[in-house]
């Protein structure tokens, strides 16, 4: 028996690159005396365990065959007689596919380290157009390795579009999709993410709102990630000039997080009020009271934060917490106390903002 580690920790290594996780593939050895170790298995499909003190993974080596649609319709054969090379010829790209032993031996027998040297993203085999979440995964690492100079292989383009253009990407669960698009949206280069998706004919398949906004997409995308803008602000900010039906149907069907569903449908209503300046008082607490600031504070900051990406209005920005600096010095309590009910509460606290928000429309930015 002998352990290996693969894939990511030994790509990032060799780039440099800041790396969490490692993996390791386990030669020569059965499920069983895995077990005997003291290992735990994990999962269903393949045979991974955790070491007992690490807790990283640890796999046996396997080929896997082709036996349905989909990322799942594999068949996958684990023995003590699959050789590393073999199991690393299932892998996607050849970075991918380079194992290094316990004295800090390269196995790398698919050119992965050349790859790395010359920054190109390469499919291991033909067996990568079996599975279509590899699209998403080289998408991916486009995004994440994009400011490195990394490209993709002609090659690989090409199989990406086969893929494509059959209706195995329509297999995959929701769930793998975002995933994907979510890690995309934390890397050095998100926009890299779909302009990849788009090149291989992938995004009208997966993601059709997106694909009809494209070319309104990407400018802001790479901004939000050169600010540093958090990834459920460079969720939202796709969105701006999208229907907020559709809006919210994508986040549906994706199955979204509440916290990226919320505000990308705040966004895709309400963003384009904010590209000019607010003409009355009135006007603005309408808004505000669509966004909820006064209980939703947190939410409210990254709207403002989309906004200012998208329009760079400061006006407007300053105009929105100005006002609502205004709205919250006018306490309904107090309302309450001076002897009104119900519905008057309600009339008085919006006439009473809108007074206290008027001296900002009159003086502008000297408030």
């Amino acid at each position: 028996m002998k352990n290996y580690l693969v894939g990511g920790a030994v790509r990032d290594k060799l780039l440099g690159y800041p790396y969490v996780e490692r993996d390791w593939v386990v030669v020569g050895a059965t499920a069983e005396q895995l077990i005997n170790l003291g290992y735990q298995p994990v999962g269903k499909d393949f045979p991974v365990f955790l070491h007992p003190k690490t807790k990283e993974e640890y796999a046996l080596a396997r080929t896997e065959r082709k036996s349905g649609p989909g990322y799942t319709g594999f068949d996958c054969y684990a023995s003590p007689e699959v050789t590393l090379e073999e199991d690393l010829q299932r892998r996607d790209l050849t970075i991918n596919a380079i194992a290094e032993d316990d004295d800090g031996t390269l196995i790398d027998p698919y050119g992965g380290q050349q790859d790395l040297d010359k920054g190109i993203l390469r499919h291991v085999s033909p067996a990568f157009e079996e599975d279509p979440l590899r699209i998403l995964r080289v998408a991916r690492f486009s995004a994440r390795y994009a400011h490195l100079g990394f490209t993709l292989a002609d090659e690989t383009l090409l199989l990406m579009k086969k893929i494509s253009a059959s209706d195995e990407l329509l297999a995959l669960p929701a769930e793998r999709v975002w995933k994907e698009m979510h890690r995309s949206l934390s890397e050095r280069s998100p926009d890299i993410f779909f302009v990849t998706l788009q090149q291989c004919d992938a995004l009208k398949k997966l993601m059709p709102e997106l694909d009809e906004s494209f070319h309104t997409i990407i400018e802001p995308l790479k901004q939000a990630a050169i600010s540093g803008l958090p990834d459920v602000i460079c969720f939202a900010i796709l969105f701006a000039h999208i229907d907020t039906v559709e809006t919210e149907n994508f986040c549906q069907r994706m199955k979204a997080p509440r916290e990226f569903r919320d505000l990308a449908i705040l966004v895709s209503r309400f963003s384009i009020s904010c590209k000019d300046d607010f003409s009355s008082p009135d006007q603005l607490l309408t808004l505000l009271e669509s966004l909820d600031p006064f209980r939703r504070p947190e939410r409210f900051g990254l709207f403002l934060q989309s906004v200012q990406l998208l329009y760079n209005n400061d006006r407007a920005i300053n105009q929105m917490k100005k006002s609502l600096r205004a709205c919250k010095s006018i306490d309904a309590a107090s309302l309450a106390r001076e002897g009104l009910k119900g519905k008057e509460i309600a009339e008085a606290l919006r006439s009473r903002r809108i007074e206290a928000m008027t001296p900002i429309f009159i003086d502008g930015d000297r408030q």
